[in-house]
């Protein structure tokens, strides 16, 4: 039917799409820290290159993958999450890791666009809803997601470098239903976590330019007492 790559694929919500974009008959590439053996082919991302030479390395370990053939998808659902304010020890440090689960690898996301997805392809980027405001509680993290829904403003504008009729989108959940999340909240209201089923189904349509937002969206995605919607944040 198509092609993805799938940064962070090996996450809890990457693999939940790499499995459901297979079942609908695309070819995915998954591109993480490690393989994912439900995907078609994999990249390997090194934790020991800086951001120029893992640009670098991805972008070339992806062509050399491609061979000449282009994408349908970029899906960026890569990251993670950490804590902390102004008076926490550690906040620096966490801020450093978000920035680089978050930022790096939708740059270097962005590269790829630029150069293997077709036009009218769709490159997705991996914001967060409460990072559309003030958080004092994991500052670093908010400043890593408001950097990537700067990124889509970016990239969905025109003279942006990417392929003509290309769409560039945010993905702002709130929380997601992931096993890290259960493990680490397991008395939360878990109604309002969106399931990573359902993400993936809306991520599928958004390829297929079905309910598709226009290019350079921030599109939150809130769950209540289990129902998921879709909202503009810009």
């Amino acid at each position: 039917m198509g092609r993805v790559l799938v940064y962070g694929g090996c996450g809890g919500l990457g693999r939940q799409i790499v499995d459901h974009l297979r079942t609908e008959g695309f070819w995915v590439l998954c591109v993480d820290i490690a393989e994912n053996k439900s995907a078609d082919a994999n990249v390997q991302v090194s934790l020991a290159d800086g951001w120029l030479d893992q640009e670098g390395n991805v972008l070339r370990l992806v062509g050399e993958t491609l061979n000449g053939n282009k994408l349908d998808g970029i899906l960026n659902v890569a990251g993670g999450w950490a804590g902390g304010n102004a008076m926490d020890m550690d906040w620096i440090k966490n801020a450093e890791l978000m920035w680089k689960q978050s930022v790096w690898s939708s740059t270097i996301a962005g590269t790829l666009a630029a150069h293997h997805l077709k036009d009218g392809g769709l490159l997705v980027l991996p914001g967060a809803k409460p990072a559309t405001g003030g958080t004092p509680g994991m500052i670093g993290y908010g400043m890593a997601k408001a950097a990537v829904h700067q990124l889509v403003k970016s990239l969905g504008s025109t003279g942006s470098g990417l392929p003509d009729g290309s769409c560039v989108l945010g993905m702002l959940p709130v929380t997601l239903d992931t096993p890290m999340n259960r493990k680490f909240m397991p008395d939360a209201d878990k109604s309002t976590w969106t399931p990573l089923t359902e993400v993936a189904c809306i991520l599928t349509k958004w390829i297929l330019n079905k309910e598709r937002p226009s290019t350079g969206s921030l599109v939150a995605m809130i769950t209540e007492n289990g129902s998921t919607f879709l909202r503009l944040e810009n």
